[in-house]
């Protein structure tokens, strides 16, 4: 019986790296800090993922495309690793905005500025092909969203914001599980006036604290407090108070 050659590469814990650039590399154990790495001039931390080295690294580009790559054979995070698009061929202008690892049955959150998204199986994102695998749908002037790890979708909730300062929280079990797609609707965005689009999303438990970073400030949402913009999914949301609408990200602390 012929032997499938993942069975012969060690399982090791891996931290899989990738940086604003667009470059790639995995280090030893889940402890690294990919942010105390060595970068080019002018590159810095993007994302990282931590994963075994008998897994596939599953990449995200800006047009909604999926490539994968053995995490065994990726660079060594001793040196400052390779540029990702010498591994794959993606679509000119194309650049990177998430890595993921893990097993085919975990979740990722996917979605697109334009306020839609929906929930994927890593095994769903896997591809042998170089240019890729067309997974997201991304509506005409909307970007792709950084891929967000979902843990447990029966209880978790989402978080989003948009650049107006609009912010809705709503269960994450309301977003259908697909293979690709553009999905539904997030977070209702203006039809009128000055163009809106969805500018943050965090996945969190019911009990953690939000962070709404505006700046260099921060918003701490108590969970009494993030309740207050609760509701259904696809409504407009709440408005931030005034100082932190311009929002920059969504962190979730644990209380």
């Amino acid at each position: 019986k012929a032997m499938d050659e993942t069975a012969l590469i060690p399982t090791e814990p891996v931290t899989v790296v990738l940086s604003e650039k667009g470059w790639i590399r995995a280090g030893k154990g889940h402890e690294l800090d990919p942010k105390e790495l060595s970068y080019k001039a002018g590159d810095s931390f993007y994302m990282a993922a931590k994963g075994r080295s008998n897994q596939s690294a599953v990449f995200l580009d800006s047009t909604g495309r999926t490539y994968s790559l053995a995490a065994h054979a990726l660079p060594s995070a001793r040196s400052q690793g390779e540029p990702l698009s010498s591994h794959v061929a993606p679509p000119p202008g194309a650049t990177f905005v998430g890595v993921m690892i893990g097993n085919d049955e975990d979740l990722y959150l996917m979605a697109t500025s334009a306020g839609y998204g929906f929930i994927a199986k890593l095994g769903d994102l896997q591809t042998r092909q170089r240019a890729g695998k067309a997974v997201v749908t991304v509506p005409d002037g909307a970007k792709v969203l950084p891929p967000i790890r979902v843990t447990n979708p029966g209880t978790e909730l989402l978080a989003a914001a948009s650049d107006a300062g609009r912010l809705l929280v709503f269960p994450l079990k309301d977003l259908p599980v697909l293979p690709r797609g553009k999905g539904v609707k997030i977070l209702s965005l203006a039809a009128k006036g000055e163009p809106e689009s969805l500018a943050a999303l965090a996945v969190m438990s019911p009990g953690v604290h939000l962070l709404v970073h505006s700046g260099k400030r921060y918003l701490n949402l108590k969970p009494a407090e993030w309740r207050e913009f609760f509701g259904n999914r696809a409504l407009r949301g709440n408005k931030l108070p005034r100082g932190y609408q311009n929002v920059g990200g969504l962190e979730v602390q644990a209380s």
